[in-house]
């Protein structure tokens, strides 16, 4: 029997994918002309996700905030962002979804602001990370925790990310794994000149803090959309951007909105560690 609660979908994808328009004319015919289940592309109860995690993660961005429910289903290498990770199972586990068969686990957002001159001149929400680097050079931070300092950069930058952005970037900065449902911040240094510290991983309710002490504008980094140059950027999840400049005073705290993944898989989470790293 059909969940009655969900009424509305949305098949999010990007229509040069070939293997996701596939499976977009699949799933929306199943849905709309066997189920009755309509169309929403506003407010949708639940949201379909085909791709990889970056399409997976650009869906949870768009859509949290109205309390959908997001279906990653995995056209992309692992998927740790993923509800199916193989195609094979996609008509199954969207079946048993629609039956209820399947728990929801909610995931923690970071949410940034900045500050310039006593004034909030940028806000973003992140799933994954919030990143501020000099790509070119040199930049001189300092990071507090509860308002207590924690760390000193002088590197390329400074990394705060999610559990669910363990898996990303932090993996890549050599930043810890933490299990996607656990809220907390993981604060990852990027190439510090100074005597490497380590990671620090902090629960939800204690704020971040940054400050942009120094760094040497040159101005030959432009922002292409904008045109509008840089030396030290702030970019939430790869799609915000916002440049900085000295003074400018970062506050990270965990959103007010929660982002809801299907699952249907016990230990799925270890599973995608086991397939990305080849655990046996």
């Amino acid at each position: 029997m059909i969940n009655q609660n969900l009424k509305t979908f949305h098949i999010f994808y990007y229509p040069e994918n070939k293997q996701a328009l596939f499976w977009f004319n699949k799933i929306n015919n199943f849905l709309k002309k066997k189920l009755k289940i309509k169309a929403d592309l506003g407010k949708p109860d639940f949201v379909i996700a085909l791709g990889g995690d970056g399409t997976i993660l650009e869906a949870a961005r768009k859509y949290h905030e109205y309390g959908s429910i997001i279906l990653g289903l995995n056209l992309g290498n692992v998927g740790f962002l993923a509800s199916v990770r193989n195609e094979k199972d996609f008509l199954k586990a969207l079946a048993d979804f629609l039956k209820g068969k399947h728990t929801i686990v909610e995931r923690m957002m970071l949410s940034v602001q900045v500050r310039r001159n006593g004034k909030i001149v940028f806000t973003a929400e992140a799933l994954n990370e919030l990143v501020i680097k000099n790509p070119l050079g040199m930049v001189e931070l300092e990071a507090k925790i509860s308002d207590h300092p924690v760390q000193h950069i002088r590197g390329t930058g400074i990394l705060v990310a999610t559990a669910t952005g363990s898996t990303a970037y932090n993996l890549s900065a050599h930043g810890p794994i933490v299990m996607p449902d656990i809220k907390c911040f993981i604060v990852t240094e990027l190439l510090d000149h100074n005597i490497p510290s380590p990671s620090l991983v902090v629960k939800y309710h204690n704020p971040v803090s940054i400050k942009v002490i120094s760094f040497r504008e040159r101005g030959i980094i432009s922002i292409s959309k904008t045109g509008q140059k840089f030396d030290v950027l702030l970019m939430a999840d790869g799609e915000s951007f916002f440049p900085l400049k000295e003074k400018d005073e970062i506050t990270i705290k965990s959103s007010p909105h929660l982002v809801k993944f299907a699952e249907f898989e016990k230990n799925y989470f270890f599973k995608s560690l086991q397939e990305k790293f080849g655990f046996k």
